[in-house]
């Protein structure tokens, strides 16, 4: 059975609809999704745990997550409009913010600081290390043309070259473009038959 680790993006929680879209789509297959700190060093320490422990056959990542899935190196992974310069965004939002979806500590808000911001910054700097071309083959990005929030895809191109999709859509993606843009990548990698996917 396909075992899937969902990365949810900033101001949200494991809970957040597309770990259910993925479960309705790719059933039945497993899919981890986790509550993720906003703080990237307990962040990478918590998903680089989960791929060690439980061994996803796929990583999806969106936003935010979708700059954490990158850093996991060995895993196949999808990023989903990927915000690869996080700090610029939330050094923006410096103080309390609301989470957008439940988490699973009953915690309702957060707080950005100016060494959150710096910390993404550090690990920014260093994204790309260990970016080889088993690792490129490993990756697909997927971007929205109308992103109203994070336009990386021409920086992911460049480092991934062929490696980047684009869809009719915005930044979140919704269950249509979902199944009419992520699935096919999916399969890609993975073969699915009868509605039952298998390495």
């Amino acid at each position: 059975m396909l075992k899937v680790l969902f990365i949810h993006g900033l101001a949200s929680s494991g809970a957040y609809k597309t770990a259910d879209t993925l479960r309705s789509l790719l059933r039945p297959c497993e899919v981890i999704s986790p509550d993720v700190p906003v703080e990237p060093q307990a962040a990478m320490a918590l998903l680089r745990g989960i791929v060690e422990e439980d061994g996803p056959d796929l990583v999806v990542g969106l936003s935010l997550g979708g700059f954490m899935a990158q850093k996991l190196r060995g895993v196949r992974k999808i990023l989903i409009n990927p915000d690869l310069h996080p700090h610029m965004l939330l050094s923006t939002k410096i103080g309390e913010m609301e989470y957008l979806s439940p988490r699973r500590d009953g915690a309702r808000s957060f707080f950005i600081t100016e060494d959150i911001c710096r910390d993404y910054k550090a690990l920014e700097d260093v994204q790309y290390d260990g970016l080889t071309q088993e690792e490129i083959d490993l990756t697909d990005g997927l971007f929205a043309d109308a992103d109203e929030m994070v336009r990386c895809g021409e920086e992911f191109a460049a480092r991934y070259p062929g490696r980047a999709h684009t869809y009719p859509g915005r930044h979140l993606p919704t269950f249509p473009e979902i199944k009419a843009h992520l699935l096919p990548l999916v399969r890609q990698h993975f073969k699915i038959e009868n509605n039952l996917i298998s390495k």
